[in-house]
């Protein structure tokens, strides 16, 4: 009875009406359908400026004959068109604004070029005539790999051809691709003083302002420059100054009071971010050297080539080993400068700094840039250099201007780098006797790369010198974040 009992209350259950409203099961066809025509009447109210509010639920029918109509009883609570235009823009003019800053803040994102499709438009913009190279190395082929040898002569014939292009930029270009400017101020020195004789000679055309147009200019120039080498991340830094000043012209300024302004601003960064910035560095370094010390550098650095004189001068008694690396074995300017003006030095090459590293006290290095998380981006060598003094419990100080420091963080030196001429490595100048390579450099199962930098992890670096003092790699984010905008780059 128990079990007949409970089988009749089940059928009872099951034959009673719910009181709940049961929902018409559609299908996933109708639930598409449904999902296209809301998304259209969106679409509709966006074109026509009316505010949308929450879609309404069409039947398929009204949804595929009329999908931009809205329902008769929606009428009250739709705003009208031009209400909503200023309404719009009103919304444009304090929402949008603040996201193009911070968009505008985030460095863009290096072109990959193991990329094809990117590489070929590339190629066709291109100025530079560049032929990639045939043994691309797998693990860096994101960078740009190319022929050296062809560009520069390729590049002076069409010195005629190339309209647009100011003189002073392709000035400029020319010398970085010659590698005739080197080090990280020089160049950003070069690029600014080109940009100066730009703004000298530009005048507005009609019918466009002078912001838009003098931006859109620059950034053709930039890319013509980054085409002959790329930028370093102090150039970067410093472009990034020089738009935001173009950005933050008052509306009030003619034409020549603008030039004027930025021309100005140009000198301003020159001489307070890098040539007071270098003088304050060499006076605070110049304090950590002591008689008898034996001070170490790696390849040369223009700061540290100063605070040597310096030292020097103040009548320090004091020895220098200058390291030096193939291919380009840049301690010999440096050795020559400092041999000339009297001090004691040392010089070999990087194979031997753990044999010569005992004797050592200082080692005073270079950068090229200071990320975010303290690791020093400068050239390759540098990090070898460092972590052998800090095995021999030496410590390490960097030399660095402030506008070189960068929000970008980076662990290795394979994400992001440059690489030179792969055939300087294969060939020693002036021996012939040991140029072995030179006859299997265009063998197809050997790659030749050429890194321009690495990074040295900040664990290695016991002080970096700095315009704002001497700070440990800990205290790199607070200048970034309390100097960035208001004071380091602006």
């Amino acid at each position: 009875m128990a079990e007949k009992g409970g089988g009749v209350v089940e059928l009872q259950n099951e034959l009673q009406p719910s009181s709940k409203p049961l929902k018409a099961k559609t299908t996933r066809a109708e639930r598409r359908a449904l999902q296209e025509s809301q998304r259209a009447a969106k679409a509709a109210a966006k074109a026509t400026g009316e505010a949308v509010g929450k879609p309404a639920i069409l039947s398929e029918g009204a949804a595929a004959s009329k999908p931009a109509k809205q329902q008769p009883s929606q009428k009250k609570d739709v705003t009208p068109p031009a209400a909503s235009s200023i309404a719009a823009s009103d919304r444009k003019g304090v929402d949008r604004p603040p996201e193009k800053e911070r968009r505008r803040e985030v460095p863009a994102p290096r072109m990959q070029f193991d990329d094809r499709t990117r590489v070929e438009k590339a190629k066709k913009r291109a100025v530079v005539n560049q032929t990639e190279a045939r043994n691309r190395v797998e693990l860096f082929r994101h960078l740009p790999q190319y022929e050296h040898g062809t560009q520069l002569p390729d590049l002076e014939s069409k010195i005629f051809q190339l309209d647009p292009m100011h003189p002073a930029i392709y000035k400029a270009g020319l010398k970085y691709l010659a590698g005739d400017i080197i080090g990280g101020n020089a160049r950003c020195i070069a690029m600014l003083q080109a940009f100066q004789e730009v703004i000298k000679d530009y005048s507005t055309p009609p019918e466009k302002s002078l912001t838009r147009d003098l931006t859109a200019k620059l950034g053709s120039y930039i890319s013509f420059l980054i085409e002959c080498r790329p930028l370093s991340m102090s150039m970067g830094n410093a472009i990034r100054f020089l738009k935001s000043r173009i950005a933050k012209l008052p509306l009030t300024f003619s034409e020549s009071e603008a030039k004027a302004s930025l021309r100005s601003d140009i000198d301003r960064f020159i001489n307070e971010k890098i040539v007071l910035a270098d003088k304050v560095i060499v006076r605070h370094a110049a304090s950590k050297i002591r008689d008898g010390d034996v001070l170490l550098t790696y390849g040369s650095s223009c700061v540290v080539e100063m605070i040597l004189l310096y030292a020097h001068e103040l009548g320090k008694q004091f020895r220098v080993v200058i390291v030096d690396s193939r291919p380009k074995l840049e301690g010999r300017a440096l050795l020559r400068t400092l041999v000339a003006k009297g001090l004691n030095c040392t010089y070999t090459h990087i194979n031997a700094v753990s044999y010569i590293m005992h004797e050592v006290t200082r080692v005073f290095l270079g950068a090229s840039s200071v990320l975010s998380n303290g690791t020093v981006y400068s050239r390759v060598g540098t990090a070898c250099v460092a972590m052998v003094a800090h095995a021999f419990h030496v410590p390490v100080l960097i030399c660095c201007e402030a506008y070189k420091f960068h929000e970008r963080v980076q662990l290795d030196s394979i994400c992001s780098n440059e690489l030179g001429d792969p055939n300087a490595i294969a060939k020693v100048s002036g021996r012939t006797d040991v140029n072995y390579l030179d006859t299997l450099a265009n063998k197809e199962n050997l790659q030749l790369l050429n890194l321009m930098y690495d990074a040295t992890p900040s664990e290695y670096i016991s002080m970096i010198v700095t315009d704002y003092g001497m700070i440990p790699p800990t205290s790199v984010p607070v200048i970034v974040r309390e100097y960035g905008r208001e004071h380091l780059w602006i």
